[in-house]
C-alpha cells in the first residue's frame, strides 16, 4: 500500500481488510505512528498504543502520570467537544497496568470545570479506571520561564511540572480561529491566566508550549470529530463519526495526520512547519513508519 494515497482516502484498502486477524497488530518493532479504526473506542485506543510499543514503553513502575484530555466544554460525548471518555478510561487503565504509582486526569476548562468534567463523562470514566481527577486549582499555578521563541513565561499548573510522564489526549476538532484544534493546542488547558492573549501569535505559542511540556505519548481521539462550529460545537450535525485513534511519540506527526481528517494538508496549519523547524517532530508523517489497522 502506498502511503501517499492516504491523503486522498483514509479508508483502508481491501488488502488490509483481508489480512488475517492473527497477523494484525504484529510488528517486528514499534511503529513510529499508528492509526487504528474500529467500532469500539477503547479497543482502538489500546491497539494504537500497543502498535507504538505498548504503555510499558512510556510508563515505568512507580511513576506519576498525568493524562491531559480536552475537558474544555460543558458538552456530552456525542457532541465531540471533549475527548471521548472511553479513550481516557483506557489510557488510565493501561498506565496503571504498566505500573504507574498514580494517574492524574486534569484540564483547565473554558466552561465551568465542575459541569465540564461531569457532563463530558470523563470524570466518572477516569475515576472508575482508578485515576485521581483534579479540577483546576488556581493555587496550583506557578509562573514559569517557558523560554520559548515567542512565549517567554506563563502561569502553569504545577501538577504538570511534578509528573514523571505526561500523556496528551486531545480530540480532533474544527476551530473558528486556528482552523483546527489538535494536540499542540491542547496544552492551553495546562495553563492559567488570560489564555485568549495567546491568540495574538497562536502558531508561535503552540510550538513554544509543545517544546516546554514534551509529552511522552500523544493519543489523538478521532472517534467523533467536530467538523464545524468548533471548538465547542453544540449540534449533532457538526459531528462526524470518524471512528479512529492515532498514537505516536511524535506530536507533530499526530497533528499532521489528523489534519487530513478535515481535508486539510499539514502545510495548511502554519504551526506544524514551525514545530518541524524547531526539531519537535516530522510534518511529513509518510516518512515515518506508519502502521494502520482496522479492528
Amino acid at each position: 500500500m502506498k502511503r501517499r494515497e492516504f491523503l486522498k482516502d483514509v479508508a483502508f484498502s481491501s488488502l488490509l481488510l483481508s489480512t488475517p486477524s492473527w497477523l494484525r497488530g504484529q510488528a517486528a518493532s514499534p511503529a513510529d505512528i499508528a492509526l487504528v479504526a474500529g467500532e469500539n473506542p477503547a479497543a482502538i485506543t489500546k491497539e494504537a498504543v500497543n502498535l507504538v510499543g505498548g504503555m510499558k514503553r512510556f510508563v515505568r513502575r512507580g511513576e506519576r502520570v498525568i493524562i491531559k484530555p480536552n475537558i474544555g466544554w460543558d458538552r456530552t460525548p456525542e457532541l465531540a467537544a471533549c475527548t471521548n471518555p472511553e479513550v481516557v478510561r483506557t489510557l488510565v487503565e493501561m498506565s496503571l497496568e504498566a505500573g504507574a504509582k498514580e494517574v492524574i486526569v486534569t484540564d483547565n476548562s473554558t466552561n465551568s470545570p465542575q459541569r465540564s468534567f461531569l457532563r463530558s463523562g470523563i470524570e466518572a470514566a477516569a475515576k472508575q479506571a482508578g485515576a485521581k481527577v483534579l479540577l483546576p486549582n488556581p493555587y496550583r499555578l506557578k509562573r514559569m520561564a517557558l523560554n520559548g521563541a515567542w512565549l517567554k513565561e506563563w502561569e502553569v499548573f504545577t501538577d504538570f511540572l511534578e509528573a514523571d510522564k505526561i500523556i496528551n489526549v486531545p480530540i480532533a476538532k474544527h476551530h473558528s480561529l486556528s482552523k483546527l484544534t489538535l494536540g499542540m493546542k491542547n496544552w492551553l488547558g495546562a495553563l492559567g491566566g488570560a489564555r485568549n492573549q495567546l491568540h495574538q501569535k497562536l502558531d508561535q505559542a503552540l510550538v513554544d508550549l509543545a517544546a516546554f511540556f514534551k509529552p511522552a505519548l500523544t493519543v489523538m481521539d478521532a472517534y467523533r470529530i467536530l467538523v464545524r462550529n468548533g471548538p465547542q460545537g453544540g449540534r449533532l450535525s457538526d459531528v462526524k463519526l470518524q471512528k479512529m485513534v492515532v498514537a505516536s511519540i511524535d506530536p507533530v506527526a499526530v497533528d499532521s495526520l489528523a489534519a487530513t481528517f478535515f481535508d486539510l494538508k499539514p502545510e495548511d496549519l502554519p504551526y506544524l512547519a514551525l514545530a518541524r523547524d524547531r526539531g519537535l517532530g516530522e510534518i511529513n508523517y509518510e516518512r515515518l513508519r506508519l502502521e494502520k489497522r482496522k479492528i
